[in-house]
C-alpha cells in the first residue's frame, strides 16, 4: 500500500507543470467551452469499463499532464475512426484534476478535436478502485484495458498505433 501511494505521489508531481504567472490585476479569460464532461467515481465507472456486449471495448486511462499519455492519444482516435464499423469502441478516462477541467482538459479536448467519448474519473480512494480495475496496475498512466465478452487485457504501458492495433485485432478475432 505504501508503494502503491508513493507511485501516486511520484506520478502526480513529476509531470505537474509550474503554474504561470500572471500579472498582479490580469484577469484570465473565461474559457467557453461547448460541452459538458461527465463526471464519475469508481461506482459509476464500473458500468462503463464492464460491458457485456459483443462491441471490442478500448478503454484508455490519461491526463493532460501525462506526456507519454498525450502522445499516444492520436493512435487511440485512429483506432476510433478505422475500427468503429467493425464494432470498436473507445473510452478515455481523464484522470485529470478536477480544478483543472475548465482551464487545461476542455481546451485540449476541442483543440485537439478528439472525437473519442471521454469521462472524466474523479474517486480519491485509489486502493479501493485500482486494484478493482486490475490487481497489477500500480496507478502509473497511461494504462489501457481492452476487452470483449469474457477476455479481457490489461495494459500499463504506452502504445504506438502498430502495437495498440494488433493489440485490438486479437480481440476482433
Amino acid at each position: 500500500m505504501k508503494r502503491l501511494l508513493l507511485i501516486i505521489l511520484f506520478i502526480s508531481f513529476s509531470c505537474k507543470e509550474s503554474p504561470k504567472e500572471v500579472p498582479e490585476g490580469t484577469v484570465q479569460p473565461e474559457i467557453a467551452s461547448t460541452f459538458d464532461l461527465e463526471i464519475y467515481n469508481y461506482d459509476g465507472l464500473k458500468p462503463l469499463i464492464n460491458k457485456t456486449d459483443d462491441k471490442v471495448h478500448v478503454v484508455n486511462f490519461w491526463a493532460t499532464w501525462c506526456a507519454p499519455c498525450i502522445k499516444e492519444l492520436p493512435h487511440f482516435e485512429k483506432v476510433k475512426a478505422e475500427y468503429e464499423a467493425k464494432d470498436v469502441e473507445v473510452l478515455l478516462v481523464s484522470l485529470d484534476f478536477p480544478r483543472q477541467y475548465e482551464t487545461k482538459l476542455k481546451p485540449f479536448i476541442e483543440e485537439n478535436q478528439i472525437q473519442s467519448e471521454i469521462v472524466c474519473f474523479d474517486d480519491v480512494d485509489q486502493n479501493r478502485w485500482i486494484p478493482a480495475i486490475d490487481s497489477t496496475w500500480s496507478g502509473a498512466l497511461p494504462a489501457t484495458i481492452i476487452y470483449k465478452g469474457n477476455k479481457r487485457q490489461f495494459y500499463e504501458k504506452s502504445f504506438t498505433y502498430e502495437e495498440l492495433e494488433k493489440e485490438v485485432q486479437q480481440f476482433l478475432n
